[in-house]
């Protein structure tokens, strides 16, 4: 290592890897250290339940990482990472045995709809659905670290988009359309009345139509090690098992960038209370299933799906997220969602057994167990699903924290996404991925685009940094 490098990264999730590549892309030396014995944060794959059982103890589909500009620009599938996608990107079951979908096809999901929406539905996409890579691209570099390639698109998505959910729901007539969305808005935890609501559920929607919502073959950990292996194909380097409590734990550098929560990052650099106006959101209790089948969902296009919501309709929905948001209370009926990577990918279980993940939302910090109430759920949408586990592995708010230092109190979003703070984090400015300390800077999921495993944060800082390092 030489006696002075140019960046130090801390944390080995999506972003802190993104960041450090971008960084040795561009000739800079650098080093990437993380607490846990694997680089992974938010993207990882273990045996949790049984042997020859590989759960993502975090993330499962990625929408946004195969749509992600960062990740499209790096040569991932030379190191591993390939991309499988199932016949439905999502399906949302009802109580009567049918399905609304989002589906690749538009007419498709249009169709499941129903006829009363299914020209709301076209209306909606269509303007953007052309313009997906470019409108992408500007939507997830905001703020100043690149202009618009196409303003004039960013700034309709924008008039759709900044309305709370509940206004965009009202274009349609029928309960399948705005049950969906309302699914499709909850993935972000945000209550569906919130500021810019509608824009979450039309990225995800526009997603599955252009790029799809497909899962790491073999499991998220292959998006983790692809960029770990570039980064060292670049020069860097990656030191794991390396706890930081404060900055003198690392070695000298020009530039240190941290993929960490603001908390933390405060804590690490002596912010003091810099961060103190951050505010974090709900928990998630999150359940891996082993099982010794498929799923039995009632409707056959939940079978065929990737990601199946479970929410009855949208005022369970919304009642779900208001309990765990507002009334810090576990929802009765929790909303969920699940992802079945098995369905399309067999290196996942040992064969005819399939892996199973779920999560629902609970309180900040919350204590209790969601066991029941979530298989209650997903007893009424997929009848006999208890006679399928062969084991499960639960996960509430305390035991997500202690697994990734960035999840406080559950919060897997490591922030609300409510209010300003939606598009504005972690704090009010222009310039987000700089500190109070001139070269210290942050690029977690905590700084804009958000939340979600797609590098976009790290690549952001990433510019930040690289500009600074020019300067001095």
């Amino acid at each position: 290592m030489p006696s002075m490098l140019d960046a130090v990264v801390v944390g080995a999730g999506p972003n802190g890897l993104t960041a450090a590549v971008e960084l040795a892309r561009r000739g800079f030396s650098v080093a990437l250290f993380e607490a846990k014995g694997t680089v992974g944060g938010g993207a990882r794959t273990e045996e949790l339940t049984l042997p020859g059982f590989r759960h993502d103890p975090c993330s499962a589909a990625h929408p946004l990482a195969v749509s992600s500009p960062a990740f499209r620009g790096l040569p991932l599938e030379r190191h591993g990472l390939q991309w499988l996608h199932p016949e439905l990107p999502m399906a949302h079951p009802f109580p009567d045995g049918t399905a609304a979908v989002l589906s690749r096809s538009v007419g498709e999901t249009a169709a499941s709809f129903g006829p009363r929406d299914a020209g709301a539905y076209r209306r909606l996409v269509t303007p953007f659905l052309h313009r997906w890579d470019t409108l992408v691209r500007d939507f997830m570099s905001l703020p100043l670290t690149a202009l618009p390639r196409d303003p004039v698109t960013l700034a309709r998505f924008g008039l759709v988009g900044l309305p709370p959910s509940t206004w965009l729901a009202r274009r349609f007539r029928d309960e399948r359309a705005r049950t969906l969305f309302a699914g499709l808005v909850a993935h972000v935890m945000a209550p569906l009345n919130g500021f810019a609501t509608s824009a979450i559920g039309l990225v995800f929607a526009l997603a599955a139509h252009t790029r799809g919502w497909p899962v790491a073959r073999g499991g998220s950990q292959a998006i983790s090690d692809a960029l770990a292996a570039h980064l060292r194909e670049l020069g860097g380097t990656v030191h794991t098992d390396y706890e930081v409590k404060r900055l003198d734990d690392l070695p000298p550098a020009r530039a240190y960038v941290f993929d960490t929560s603001p908390t933390a990052l405060a804590r690490i650099a002596g912010f003091g209370d810099h961060y103190a106006r951050y505010r974090y959101g709900p928990g998630v209790f999150k359940i891996d299933y082993a099982l010794d089948g498929p799923v039995p969902w009632t409707a056959p296009e939940a079978r065929r799906a990737g990601t199946v919501q479970i929410g009855a309709d949208s005022a369970e929905i919304g009642a779900a997220l208001r309990a765990a948001s507002r009334e810090n209370r576990a929802p009765d009926a929790p909303f969920l969602i699940t992802v079945q990577p098995s369905v399309v990918d067999p290196t996942r279980a040992p064969d005819g057994k399939h892996v199973f993940w779920v999560y629902g939302h609970v309180p900040h910090g919350w204590n209790g167990d969601l066991t029941d109430a979530i298989e209650r759920q997903l007893e009424r949408f997929a009848p006999g699903f208890r006679d399928r586990v062969l084991a499960r592995a639960t996960a509430g708010p305390p035991e997500l924290a202690a697994r990734n230092a960035n999840y406080i109190g559950g919060d897997i979003a490591t922030g609300a996404v409510s209010g300003l703070q939606t598009l504005l984090r972690p704090k009010l400015s222009l310039f987000p991925y700089t500190t109070p300390h001139p070269a210290v800077f942050i690029c977690s999921q905590a700084t804009p685009p958000g939340p979600g495993v797609h590098g976009m944060p790290g690549h952001n800082a990433a510019k930040a940094v690289w500009r600074r390092l020019r300067q001095t």
